[in-house]
């Protein structure tokens, strides 16, 4: 059997087996059981009633958090010379066309996001194969094709995130940092978690969400009670 850090058996004495924790009272439990020497990201898992397989059941969004990630999102925005002020004015951290695709193309992915317009995405599609299997390509779905340049960097800058259930029904993504007070932690899960309500397909029967836990890097999760989350 794999030996159990000390760190964590401090940390699993800390948490009721099998309770379900309000959203508030996990949000303080989850900062206490939190041991890194660094600041932890605190990522939320919910577990959904879908069958992802099917068209009509796929669960996919964005939401701008009310606090942010705590990360700096590193933006390239690719557009037109007429867009290039606009795009350095709100925030992104690289900015052209020609030159980013063809460094793109020796392998450079040095960003966390792209911002693109409708009439640069013909340009993009040789880019496919690198940045596809990184989740960097711009989709109009997840709003990073658009006209609204400057607003889209600013929003992502921060805190848009883009969702999308995997294919075991499950969502996973960052609702903060460890360094974030419990309510800034609990406010942006509540954000997204009333989104998530929102998209639920009419084709989705039965529970929708079948489970939520929050957990930091390398912490235990703890399962967050439904009933607890307003508006879902």
């Amino acid at each position: 059997m794999a030996r159990i850090s000390k760190k964590r058996k401090v940390a699993l004495a800390k948490i009721e087996p099998n309770k379900q924790y309000a959203l508030t009272d996990a949000s303080k439990l989850v900062k206490e059981i939190t041991s890194t020497t660094f600041d932890s990201s605190v990522d939320i898992d919910i577990r959904l009633g879908v069958d992802p397989k099917k068209a009509n059941q796929m669960v996919r969004g964005v939401v701008t958090l009310p606090h942010g990630t705590g990360k700096t999102v590193r933006v390239l925005a690719l557009v037109t010379p007429d867009k290039e002020a606009e795009a350095k004015e709100a925030g992104a951290d690289y900015v052209g066309l020609d030159e980013f695709i063809q460094k793109i193309e020796q392998g450079w992915v040095d960003i966390d996001i792209i911002v693109t317009q409708p009439n640069v995405m013909a340009k993009l599609g040789k880019l496919g194969r690198v940045l596809g299997p990184r989740n960097l390509m711009p989709n109009p779905k997840s709003g990073t094709v658009t006209t609204e340049i400057g607003k889209t960097v600013k929003e992502v800058k921060a805190g848009k995130i883009d969702f999308k259930v995997d294919k075991e029904g499950n969502i996973h993504t960052s609702i903060g940092k460890a360094s974030f007070a419990p309510e800034k932690l609990a406010e942006n899960a509540v954000e997204l978690i009333q989104t998530i309500a929102k998209l639920k397909p009419s084709a989705a029967k039965g529970t929708y969400f079948r489970g939520i836990s929050i957990s930091s890097t390398m912490s235990p999760g703890l399962h967050v009670d439904t009933k607890s989350i307003p508006g879902i």
